[in-house]
């Protein structure tokens, strides 16, 4: 057996329409792997955080089938642990972008077999205000879209929901004056979406940065300073090895270990998909903090 203590969670309520489906697509497979195989349907976010809280110490690998936020709230409770079980996502959600970073089929059945033969890896995590968050920290288009969302489309057309918050979002953006010190660096002026990134994946979208990595002790700050076509054109010109960043007009990347910043308006803070708190706000790194399942050679 490759583990000998697993727990598996799950919510019983929300989105889980076909759950004894989804069950017998995953648990067959990830018992093969598990010696003793802890099954807890939750009831809500709060009981899943405490159910993560109370089997950590006691179980080699923690197997977490739901999406962005539900992954969000787990690791939330785990990250401050002493003892912290290795993490497997089984993309239950709308997006599910850190199990695409870790390269998790999206199929359930071919996802527990992922999880089954994949290889455990060391993952960085982003703090800010005492959250912790895997994928990024973001403020202006982002938070503004997630607030946008219109909650009956999300559950009726899924990943075009936020495409369409998202058009709706960006014919209303306005500029906001900020400044980012990283690192001792000092960078300020106008901008309409800024970005702090672990992971690389955004509503299902992978953005054009070849430098980001979740495993590198770095974050990537992206600032894309209109919601023009020209900073658009940049930012899909970024994964082009003759780009050169310092001679971008429209947007502004760096990387960075600490980050702090602050904006002349509050402007609310989205971590991974799930709004909270607002500006200003301190943003660091934490190396290798966690350990999860992927499937490709490199996060």
């Amino acid at each position: 057996m490759k583990y000998e203590n697993g727990l598996f969670i799950y919510n019983g309520t929300a989105g889980n329409e076909n759950i004894e489906q989804k069950l017998s697509q995953t648990l067959p497979v990830l018992a093969t792997v598990i010696k003793q195989l802890t099954v807890v349907q939750t009831a809500s976010i709060y009981d899943a955080k405490n159910t993560v809280t109370k089997y950590a110490a006691h179980v080699d690998i923690m197997i977490i089938l739901g999406g962005d936020g539900t992954l969000h709230e787990c690791i939330n409770s785990i990250a401050p642990l002493d003892q912290r079980p290795v993490i497997a996502v089984l993309p239950g959600g709308t997006c599910n972008d850190f199990s695409r970073l870790l390269n998790i089929p999206q199929n359930l059945y071919q996802a527990a077999q992922a999880i089954a033969t994949g290889e455990v890896v060391d993952v960085d995590l982003g703090r800010a205000q005492g959250k912790y968050f895997l994928n990024f920290w973001g403020i202006g288009l982002v938070s503004e879209t997630s607030l946008n969302i219109d909650e009956e489309q999300k559950k009726s057309l899924g990943v075009l929901s936020y495409f369409m918050s998202t058009l709706r979002t960006v014919n209303q953006a306005a500029p906001f004056t900020y400044e980012i010190v990283a690192d001792g660096e000092r960078y300020d002026g106008e901008g309409v979406l800024i970005l702090v990134l672990n992971g690389r994946f955004i509503g299902t979208r992978e953005l054009p940065l070849p430098t980001v990595a979740a495993n590198d002790g770095k974050l990537d700050v992206l600032v894309i300073k209109n919601s023009t076509l020209a900073s658009f054109r940049e930012l899909l010109s970024m994964n082009r090895p003759d780009t050169n960043p310092q001679q971008l007009t429209e947007l502004t990347h760096f990387q960075a270990a600490s980050v702090k910043v602050s904006t002349v308006d509050e402007k609310a803070v989205d971590m991974d998909g799930e709004v909270d708190g607002t500006t200003p706000s301190d943003i660091t790194i934490l190396p290798k903090h966690i350990r999860m399942v992927k499937t490709s050679p490199n996060v």
